[in-house]
């Protein structure tokens, strides 16, 4: 909002004389006579010229414009900071909702996917909850791939265990190379494929 000092072009500490100079500048820029073509532009401006100086001219005057004004700047400061308080918050809430959703979100794809259903039944489940479509195809490429990360390394060590428990089954058979039953095709898949993810 304009003060009856920008009104002047001059600063809340003007001098009288530098108050008094600044309303003839602005007097003769905006007086009717110097307006040709926009006479009533120019006759509202200069009123409020007229009228800003009467007030900032008069040193009683200019004393109460002052207080009275500091005041309403005190009260719109507090005004604003409370609206930006409260603006936090709501954002703050809508970030924290946002979040808890997503959460849940995530535990509802990771619990389809345990369940070895697959990514087109797990988007369906998370679209069916609401879930916006992006995020959901997100979600649900995100947790299989997760899951058959965490499947993949479960494979070898299964493989590992079986042949720890059999340890006649090379010799009987006459194999000169017992670490090839360490062989896994399937787990070598699950390799390749999640190497291929993180290339």
């Amino acid at each position: 909002m304009a003060t009856l000092y920008d009104l002047l072009g001059v600063h809340e500490n003007a001098t009288a004389d530098e108050i008094k100079r600044a309303y003839r500048k602005a007097a003769m820029r905006w007086h009717p006579d110097r307006n040709a073509g926009r006479e009533d532009a120019a006759r509202a401006a200069f009123q409020e010229i007229k009228d800003a100086y009467a007030i900032l001219s008069d040193a009683s005057q200019r004393q109460i414009y002052d207080a009275v004004f500091a005041e309403q700047m005190r009260g719109w400061e507090s005004t604003r900071q409370q609206a930006e308080r409260e603006q936090a918050e709501r954002e703050a809430a809508a970030r924290a909702a946002a979040e808890a959703a997503y959460a849940e979100m995530v535990a509802l794809a990771m619990r389809f996917a345990e369940e070895s259903y697959n990514r087109d039944v797990v988007f369906g489940v998370l679209i069916g909850h609401d879930c916006e479509v992006q995020q959901a195809a997100q979600i649900a490429d995100s947790v299989l791939a997760l899951h058959a990360s965490r499947q993949a390394a479960v494979a070898p060590a299964a493989s590992v265990a079986e042949v720890s428990q059999e340890p006649a089954t090379a010799s009987a058979t006459g194999d000169a190379h017992p670490h090839k039953a360490f062989a896994n095709p399937i787990g070598t898949l699950w390799y390749q494929f999640l190497s291929g993810l993180r290339l």
